[in-house]
């Protein structure tokens, strides 16, 4: 039912040939720098705004016809296309280079889903973040720190940015009865360390010199590395020098948090209608459709979010019943409430050369056996390695696959000590009573 324990290589996949286009381990892929996997090459994108909806098919063609037609949105909100070959792989990177698809290069700056479209934002976060990169580039900052370095920029808007870790946040808050950026470091939306706001014509500059913090500690340094050996000292000196800085006691704390699923209101009347991918996978044909359902629903774009969503921009209040039951019918998740979306699982084995278990081949099977059960208070993750890559927080439950079998950790992260390893077998048994213990309830899953 949930797989096999043991990662195998995937029949036919190419070994790099040409080692100046393959991504060292500790970097990131990217059209240029693809990585090796178990099944071929990975590219990684990450676009800027709305990608126009002939692109995005293009995209999806390209993905089939240079790939293995399986592509990916990340947790953070990134487009990854896999089973590419050392030959393929430039053809694919052309091909999207025709398709003139905005992506960010260098240091990622993430920016809410709905950025400049949502009325309910605060200050525009994609003029901040679009504004931050050619900062960014013209310093030549992205050859100076980590591959895994980022900035996330909240605009205050009904989507946070709260469940994304970066080394720099800038959240949109009230400050005196304006709007500033208050600044976290080495975190998330819960665990980042509150520094201080700035207003909003000074956020550029600040990103800017908290990163050369970063950057004068050595190409691997994180911001979490220098906080733990110098403390918030050279951070405050940083925004000092950057002007109008103001530390403030008490933070703003973490906002009530918006689902990305669902229908959300733009500033044009019209609709965005977030999408979920199963497990964050799909195959090209499905998305495709999807595309193609987007069309005719009137959408003229769609944009890829955090929590592995595709966010559909323009549909209207009239066609977005129809769109939801279209993409619901080709597998997408079209319910905040679907179980799907509380089971997080990443590639493994034989996709990822470094998982033991199967564990997005397992991840449907464990979503039915715990449904009754999962929600934002119980989120499960399934994870074919201890590297815990597709969701580095705690969850109510992680499995683990190890060379001895799943191992069982509750209320935690796949670093922690498991409290149990089980059999692939006897993992819907193992799951039901970790629910079961959890909740108190003496009944079954």
């Amino acid at each position: 039912m949930f797989g096999q324990n043991l990662a195998t290589p995937v029949a036919g996949a190419s070994a790099p040939k040409r080692e100046e286009h393959v991504q060292r381990r500790g970097s990131c892929p990217a059209l240029s720098t693809p990585m090796p996997t178990g099944d071929g090459w990975l590219v990684r994108l990450l676009p800027i705004g709305t990608i126009a909806l002939d692109a995005f098919a293009a995209l999806c063609d390209a993905a089939r016809a240079h790939g293995n037609g399986v592509i990916e949105v990340t947790g953070r909100g990134s487009i990854q296309v896999r089973g590419l070959t050392p030959d393929s792989a430039p053809r694919f990177a052309a091909a999207i280079g025709a398709l003139e698809i905005a992506a960010a290069e260098g240091i990622p700056v993430v920016s809410n889903a709905l950025a400049g479209l949502d009325p309910e934002e605060m200050l525009d976060a994609s003029a901040l973040a679009r504004d931050l990169r050619a900062a960014l580039v013209r310093g030549s900052l992205g050859a100076s720190v980590s591959p895994k370095v980022s900035v996330a920029i909240d605009g205050g808007g009904r989507l946070s940015l709260d469940e994304i870790a970066a080394d720099v946040r800038l959240r949109a808050e009230m400050s005196e009865c304006r709007a500033a950026f208050r600044v976290g470091l080495g975190g998330d939306g819960a665990s980042a360390v509150d520094i201080g706001v700035v207003p909003p014509a000074r956020g550029i500059d600040a990103a800017v010199r908290l990163l050369e913090v970063i950057a004068r500690r050595g190409r691997d340094a994180r911001a979490r590395d220098v906080l733990a050996t110098e403390g918030l000292a050279p951070f405050r000196a940083a925004l000092a020098s950057a002007g109008g800085f103001c530390e403030l006691p008490s933070p703003a704390g973490e906002r009530k948090r918006g689902e990305p699923v669902g229908a959300h209101r733009l500033h044009d009347g019209s609709l965005a209608y977030g999408v979920g991918l199963a497990f964050g996978h799909a195959g090209a044909t499905s998305l495709r459709r999807l595309i193609e359902a987007a069309s005719s629903a009137g959408a003229s774009g769609v944009r890829a979010a955090p929590g592995r969503v595709l966010m559909i921009v323009g549909v209207t209040h009239a066609t977005a019943p129809a769109f939801a039951a279209d993409a619901e019918r080709f597998g997408f998740i079209t319910r905040a409430d679907d179980p799907r979306r509380y089971v997080i699982a990443c590639a493994g084995a034989p996709v990822c050369a470094a998982a033991h278990i199967a564990a997005r081949a397992m991840a449907p099977a464990i979503a039915a056996t715990a449904a009754p059960l999962l929600d934002r208070s119980f989120t499960i993750h399934v994870s074919g390695c201890a590297k815990g890559c597709a969701y580095p927080r705690a969850a109510a439950l992680t499995v683990v696959g190890t060379p001895e079998g799943c191992a069982l950790i509750a209320d935690g992260s796949a670093l922690d000590i498991p409290h149990a390893v089980v059999s692939a077998d006897e993992l819907p048994a193992a799951i039901a009573r970790s629910a079961r213990t959890r909740t108190g309830d003496s009944g079954h899953v």
